[in-house]
C-alpha cells in the first residue's frame, strides 16, 4: 500500500523511492512525490515526515 498525502490545496500526492548510486559509488535512496501511482510506490519510512511549503503545497519527506 502507498503512503498518499492530500496537501493543502487539496490535491493527492503518492509517495514513491527509487534507489540511486552517487557519485562516489555509494547507494542511496530518494523519495519523491507524484501525483499518479507508479510501481515505485513507497511506504512512509520510520523516522521520516512528511514537510509541506505553506506557499505553494510542495510535498518533502524529512527526517524527524
Amino acid at each position: 500500500m502507498a503512503y498518499k498525502h492530500t496537501n493543502s490545496k487539496g490535491v493527492t500526492y503518492y509517495l514513491n523511492s527509487k534507489a540511486v548510486v552517487l557519485r562516489g559509488g555509494k547507494e542511496q535512496t530518494i523519495y519523491y512525490f507524484s501525483k499518479d501511482q507508479r510501481p515505485e510506490a513507497s511506504d512512509l519510512p520510520d523516522g521520516m515526515t512528511v514537510n509541506e511549503n505553506p506557499r505553494n503545497g510542495f510535498l518533502t519527506v524529512k527526517r524527524k
